[in-house]
């Protein structure tokens, strides 16, 4: 699709919040009616004053009478009590319309959020590996929450506005014809300077979002990293990187800021010509006898009330725009499209023997290049097989093709005879365990993280999980056990402590497919024994893939294959990281 054919950035943030628009029509039309209902009001509002003026004024030059005294009095009166409902009544539904669009507005952008962030979730390894997380976090909160604006915050405020300079410019018009034209005369000029305005703002904002999310990413990824960060003394050099990405988001952020505020300026000088013009023919035609001077009055009064709509729209005019990049970074994540699915029909596997084959599988990072060729390999129910090879051979690669992290370019996974393709998603990796070479802990409780294998698992079966994980006395000694709050990935345990974790996680899911990818990398040795023994317990009777640099991981194979130039071939038992 190419620019001119792809939707402005404002339609596509609109078409990504209209399903969830959907249980909240009563509330937004509630609020709509509200705002007709101020509409209205707004409209009535000036002619209390009109009353009062072509009441009061020929009174005055005529000289009262008694009579014309009474009259006044009773008009003034009148007027003041009509003015004082009016303003109450606008009020009133200029509250109840502001509140049913927030609540709308928030319902909207919950509904967003999590729509968004579970299409993520759903995405590919692929996408993740090639997606920097801070832009991503970046897009599930600023953006969501500046699409706001678009649905409710702004979108609907600007049509009440909308329905006021109509509801006025048609009273004007039913006033003095003449007057009106000269009011409706001014309106191109302000249709001119917004879209000129619109476009520029809209494309100052997205190069802004752009950049708020890769320093969102250099700021995630440098805390994340600390311990690199000051062994390298990387402190100065990422202050940099990140000082310029934020000088750039300030340029950008005060360029959408003065163009939104230049629009607004030209607003303002706008209505001051149409107000000019106004007065001076407004006037002549009331010495003319063709207007009341309360209907000049109301006329003026509709003025400024009328074109303070055009400066609104001027204002959500900015908003919007700046808005509608952060809808179009959403619109964007949301079509991307995983290229790891279920597809349609797809079997729903119960609990696997265990028998895994790999038929003739060629699996390629980018098309064209392939990391391993023609690869076949039968694992029975129960065998425990190792897979070894030079670091970047492709061993684990060929691993996650069990758990369809990414699939082969040519060839079939069979887990029981079942095409992996053929399975549905969460069932085959249901019948999968895993324990990767670096943990991946959780900021919740010790026993939150292990239930992460099975989230019905009561806490009796989490203690048994923990014990036979080699993970129950370190567990126990713990200032809150099971309950023990973790930090940030883990941190505050040791990687043998985090590794047993993960081994009590996987050995509750108890799938009788288990995949072990570098489990015992950066232990030391005691803590890799400690890691072994309870990686023995959870192979037991189960089929394990393990990929392994370690020879002490791959003595208690039943077999060992190595990945040689892109294939596999079968080596002896008593293989050695290379030296038999």
């Amino acid at each position: 699709m190419t620019a001119a054919q792809r939707p402005s950035a404002l339609r596509r943030s609109l078409s990504v919040c209209r399903p969830h628009l959907a249980g909240n029509g009563w509330i937004a039309g509630g609020g709509l009616a509200a705002m007709l209902f101020e509409v209205a009001m707004r409209l009535v509002e000036p002619w209390p004053v009109r009353a009062v003026v072509d009441g009061v004024i020929p009174a005055t030059v005529e000289g009262p009478t008694a009579g014309a005294g009474g009259n006044v009095t009773r008009t003034v009166t009148i007027a003041a009590i009509a003015t004082v409902a009016v303003v109450g009544l606008r009020a009133l539904a200029s509250f109840a319309s502001t509140v049913a669009f927030a609540v709308a507005g928030s319902r909207v952008t919950s509904r967003l959020r999590a729509q968004a962030f579970d299409h993520v979730l759903g995405l590919s390894m692929r996408f993740h590996d090639r997606t920097r997380p801070g832009d991503l976090v970046v897009r599930l909160t600023g953006d969501v929450q500046r699409l706001q604006e678009v649905t409710v915050s702004a979108a609907l405020p600007l049509l009440g506005n909308v329905a006021l300079f109509v509801g006025m410019v048609s009273v004007m018009v039913w006033l003095d014809p003449v007057l009106a034209l000269a009011v409706l005369a001014v309106v191109p000029l302000f249709t001119i300077s917004g879209r000129k305005s619109g476009g520029r703002i809209t494309e100052a904002s997205r190069e802004q979002r752009r950049n708020e999310g890769a320093i969102a990413s250099t700021a995630a990824e440098s805390l994340g990293a600390m311990k690199v960060v000051h062994a390298y003394g990387l402190g100065p050099a990422l202050a940099r990187s990140f000082a310029a990405g934020n000088e750039s988001s300030l340029r950008t952020g005060v360029r959408s800021r003065r163009l939104a505020a230049g629009l607004e300026r030209r607003t303002d000088v706008i209505v001051g010509l149409a107000t000019a013009t106004v007065l001076y023919v407004g006037a002549r035609r009331v010495i003319a006898g063709a207007l009341t001077p309360g209907e000049l009055v109301v006329f003026l009064s509709y003025l400024k009330t009328a074109f303070r709509p055009m400066r609104d729209i001027a204002k959500y005019t900015g908003r919007i725009a700046r808005a509608a990049a952060s809808g179009e970074r959403i619109a964007d994540l949301l079509e991307v499209e995983s290229d790891i699915t279920s597809k349609p029909g797809a079997w729903r596997l119960r609990r696997a023997r265990g028998l895994v084959e790999f038929e003739d599988v060629s699996i390629e990072y980018e098309p064209g290049h392939r990391v391993l060729e023609h690869v076949n390999l039968r694992i029975l129910p129960g065998e425990k097989v190792a897979i070894v090879g030079d670091s970047g051979a492709g061993k684990s690669t060929l691993a996650s093709t069990v758990l369809r992290f990414v699939d082969p370019a040519e060839g079939r996974v069979l887990v029981d005879g079942h095409d992996v393709r053929d399975l549905t998603l969460d069932s085959l990796r249901a019948n999968v365990a895993v324990v990767l070479q670096e943990s991946v802990l959780f900021a919740a409780t010790i026993a939150e993280n292990v239930r992460a294998g099975r989230p019905d698992a009561s806490l009796t079966e989490v203690w048994q999980a923990l014990v036979e994980a080699n993970a129950a006395e370190f567990v126990a000694a713990l200032p809150d056990g099971v309950h023990t709050m973790l930090g940030q990935r883990g941190a505050t345990l040791s990687g043998g402590q985090r590794q047993r974790i993960a081994i009590a996680r996987a050995i509750i899911r108890d799938a009788p497919i288990v995949v072990l990818d570098e489990p015992t990398t950066g232990l030391d040795r005691t803590a890799a024994e400690e890691v072994m023994v309870a990686l023995d317990r959870l192979g037991r009777t189960r089929t394990t893939l393990v990929v392994a640099h370690d020879a002490l991981l791959v003595d208690g194979c039943d077999r060992v294959v190595e990945v040689v130039d892109g294939s596999l071939r079968e080596v002896s038992k008593e293989w050695t990281g290379g030296r038999r």
